[in-house]
Parts: structure tokens; C-alpha cells; sequence
């Protein structure tokens, strides 16, 4: 595994994260395999691990928690406030007390002194008001979290953070699907972010996964796809072209774009089983095939015209 620091933050962290979310935080999948995964990527040299109160039905979180338990030092244990999970629903608040208790509770559900890395979750440009980040610095200066950050999808909250210099981190969805976010990523870089790129694997649509059924949590992921995420499924069929790539799997072709580029510190992926967790983790350090990258850059261009 190889390691890149996260901007000026200090933090240094491996080049391929864990995604603590989704199907790995639920109940319907068995503890002591979540556990297993988390103690996986631990041996494979992963640093970086990724949560937040809403992931999973509010499970994901206290979940890693458990995993982590006795083996967090080193670490950099990343989560997210303003969003939380009742009665199933996904709600909202970035107060600053919201904001204040939601990095207290994380700490309690994450068996943590300190959280080396508290993130906003998709706050509004509104939302970022003085009197939060206030509420951020006392949090800092209370020892309680390390670096702060945004994880955002809208690139106007992440221009707008690139000039708040409290700010250590954002988070954005870059992927083969993603090239306009490249801009967005050197002008982070350029300004001393550290970048996170979510999603590194479009949510597996490079690789069909919607059509490949072998197990309850498959019926779930594709039922998401093709609810939430139709226009990346199609556009991700064009891709399909990575899993022919010369020594890789289409998942590390994948990895392999998104960590060249240079201003990205991490790829944070998520996954429910070991053989994807090994393909992930060995993405680290390889580099695409020219013919790869070209095919890519043309697969893009036809999707942009």
C-alpha cells in the first residue's frame, strides 16, 4: 500500500480508503463479516476509513466503532455530521449545536478521544455560516476532532470551501464518469485541500454490476442504480472496455484513473465482499496502460458531446 498526505492537514493516509456505508453498515449483513472486511483492509495497509451518523440506517457508524476497537491508533477515522438517520428517514441539521453534539455522539459510537477527521455532509453554501464554523474551531481547540471537511457532490459548496481556510478537506465524486471534477481537484490541491475522491468506482456501473444477481445485497445495490442513478448506469456501459484492461481487473483500472491523479489523496471504496476488498487493495501503485487512459479520454469525450 502506498501513502499521500491529505493536503496540509498533516494527515497522512493510504492512497485506498474503506468506505464504512451502504450494505457493509446494515443489520442484514452479518457483523462478524463487516468485522472481517474492516480487519482485512487493516492488514492490506489501508489507514483510511470512512463513516458517517447517517450511513446504513444509523448502524455504519457504531459498527466500525466495534471493528476498529483496540487497533485505532495511526489511524485516520474520518465522519460525517449533519445528516442523521430517524425512523428510517434521513434528516438534516447543520446548527451549530447540531453540528456540536453530532461530533460528540461520533466520538462516543467510534470509541474515540479525538476524531481525526470530521467532515460536513452536502451542507448548502447558506449553511456554512460564521457561527458554525466557530463551532468547528472550538471543536478543534477542544481536541475533540483533528482537520475539518466537506463532503460535497455541488461544486459551488466546494469553490466556496477551497477559500475558507479552516477548512483541511473536501470530499467529491470523481470517477471515469466524473472528468469535470478535475478542475475543481487541482484548484483544491493548489489551495492546500486534501482531496477525497468518493465513489471511485461509479458505484460499479464501469463494471454491470446491476446485471450481476448472486445475493440479496446485489438486488439492493442494483435497485439503487436504477432508482437514483439511471443516467450512470447507461453512461457507465461504455465502460466496459476497463475490465479488458492488460494485467487489471476493471475495478483497479478503475482505482488506477482516479489515484493518477495528482491532487487526489485517497479513493475511498466500499465493498461487502473479501475478493473485491484484495482487488481494491492492489490497485495501489499501478499504473493504467497508455491505451487504456486514451480509450477513457475518448469514452469521455463522446458521453460530454
Amino acid at each position: 500500500m502506498l501513502y499521500r498526505p491529505l493536503g496540509r492537514s498533516g494527515l497522512i493516509v493510504s492512497e485506498i480508503g474503506f468506505g464504512a456505508a451502504s450494505w457493509w453498515g446494515k443489520p442484514q449483513f452479518s457483523e462478524a463479516s463487516a468485522i472481517r472486511l474492516v480487519h482485512d483492509a487493516l492488514d492490506g495497509g489501508v489507514t483510511f476509513f470512512d463513516t458517517g451518523a447517517g450511513y446504513s440506517g444509523g448502524h455504519a457508524e457504531p459498527r466500525l466503532g466495534r471493528a476498529l476497537k483496540g487497533r485505532a491508533v495511526g489511524l485516520v477515522v474520518a465522519s460525517k455530521a449533519g445528516t442523521f438517520a430517524k425512523d428510517g428517514r434521513i434528516g438534516r441539521d447543520f446548527s451549530p449545536a447540531a453540528i456540536v453534539a453530532g461530533a460528540e455522539a461520533s466520538l462516543r459510537r467510534l470509541g474515540l478521544e479525538t476524531l481525526p477527521l470530521l467532515q460536513l455532509h452536502g451542507p448548502s453554501a447558506a449553511e456554512l455560516t460564521d457561527d458554525l464554523r466557530s463551532a468547528l474551531a472550538d471543536l478543534k481547540g477542544r481536541g475533540l476532532i483533528r482537520a475539518l471537511g466537506v463532503n460535497s457532490f455541488d461544486p459551488a459548496v466546494i469553490e466556496q470551501v477551497l477559500n475558507l481556510p479552516d477548512f483541511d478537506v473536501v470530499m467529491v465524486d470523481y470517477n471515469v464518469l466524473r472528468p469535470e471534477r478535475e478542475p475543481l481537484i487541482a484548484r483544491a490541491a493548489a489551495a492546500g485541500k486534501g482531496v477525497l475522491a468518493g465513489m471511485p468506482l461509479a458505484m460499479g456501473h464501469t463494471g454491470g454490476q446491476v446485471g450481476k444477481l448472486r445475493a440479496p445485497r446485489d438486488l439492493w445495490y442494483a435497485a439503487r442504480g436504477l432508482l437514483r442513478h439511471r443516467r450512470e448506469v447507461e453512461a457507465g456501459a461504455r465502460f466496459g472496455f476497463l475490465g479488458r484492461t492488460s494485467g487489471m481487473t476493471g475495478a483497479q483500472a478503475a482505482l488506477a484513473y482516479v489515484l493518477a491523479n495528482p491532487g487526489v489523496a485517497c479513493a475511498v471504496a466500499g465493498t461487502t465482499r473479501s475478493n473485491h476488498l484484495r482487488d481494491n487493495l492492489a490497485a495501489s501503485g499501478m499504473a493504467l496502460p497508455p491505451e487504456t487512459l486514451a480509450a477513457i479520454r475518448a469514452a469521455q469525450s463522446r458521453l460530454s458531446g
